[in-house]
């Protein structure tokens, strides 16, 4: 493994810890309080993993897979993600389409975990998820087709390579791409974390039959994806590449990593509690923001 890969590792193992702590430690000073310490998550984990799970008579194997196979995929997907500009340990042609296939099928046992429970409470959710979920994949396919004739390349980590400039284009596909990582990791605005109101829950109504390790293999999939997606979003604006400016594009894309986390904060604080029925309104946003950013740059011969 050489240093790269190692830093790679290394920010999966650490960086979502506190990137969710950067989140509630920004929406605590907003509300006028101190808020928990930035590794909170991690001694939640650890309480967890102490207790046994309890499962319901009427659940089969789905219930048990479903945390399993979701941070399974969120660890691979993260793999293939450039969390530092310019690098991922798994990189190959096209791999952004795996990528995305690869949340979707934790996306699936998620949900199918959530009907095998037998409760309409939990089928709600099921069926939200799958609803937003429509609305965001093709914006994030739609997204990184524009990347990808702006950069000329077919890979995760040269797409996102530093181009040198931020045209329009991406920037609207950077937008696209902050929805993306709101509604793929659970912090869609109208499903408050703090909240367990049924009118408002997606995700988290999706997991209350889990306890024990299987609530904290969830848990950390979604700080996981979190991360991963606030470490595409500091590639697409990351002036620095890990070839040229090693240190640089490292500090950098922390930083900005750190600044995505406070943006989500603040997000999550202005909008939270966000009409049900302006949810959808809100997912078409990436959608139309995705195909400006196609639009961009095909007009501009890609140089968007």
């Amino acid at each position: 493994m050489n240093a790269w890969a190692a830093l790679h590792v290394a920010l999966l193992l650490v960086g979502p810890i506190y990137f969710v702590g950067i989140v509630n430690r920004t929406k605590s000073i907003w509300g006028g309080r101190r808020g928990p310490r930035l590794d909170q998550l991690f001694h939640d984990l650890v309480r967890l993993l102490r207790k046994e799970p309890v499962y319901s008579e009427t659940t089969s194997v789905l219930v048990r897979a479903g945390p399993l196979v979701a941070l399974a995929t969120a660890i691979v997907a993260a793999a293939i993600a450039p969390v530092v500009s310019g690098y991922s340990i798994l990189s190959f042609p096209y791999d952004f389409v795996v990528f995305a296939y690869l949340l979707g099928l934790g996306r699936m046992f998620l949900m199918l975990a959530a009907l095998d429970t037998g409760s309409a409470f939990e089928g709600m959710g099921a069926s939200r998820e799958a609803t937003f979920a429509s609305f965001i994949e093709p914006a994030f396919f739609l997204t990184l087709g524009s990347f990808a004739v702006l950069s000329g390349e077919s890979s995760f980590v040269r797409i996102l390579a530093p181009s040198g400039h931020l045209g329009a284009g991406v920037i609207f596909g950077f937008v696209a791409l902050l929805i993306f990582l709101q509604i793929e990791a659970a912090r869609i605005p109208v499903d408050d974390p703090n909240t367990h109101l049924e009118l408002t829950m997606i995700h988290e109504v999706m997991i209350l039959d889990h306890s024990g390790p299987d609530l904290a293999a969830l848990q950390t999939a979604a700080a996981l994806k979190m991360f991963t997606c606030a470490g595409i979003l500091a590639a697409v604006l990351n002036p620095f590449g890990i070839e040229t400016h090693p240190a640089a594009a490292t500090v950098t894309s922390i930083a900005l990593i750190a600044a995505t986390g406070v943006g989500v904060g603040l997000v999550e604080s202005l909008v939270a509690r966000l009409r049900m029925s302006a949810l959808p309104r809100y997912a078409l946003v990436a959608v139309l923001a995705s195909v400006v950013s196609v639009g961009l740059v095909v007009l501009r011969g890609g140089n968007a």
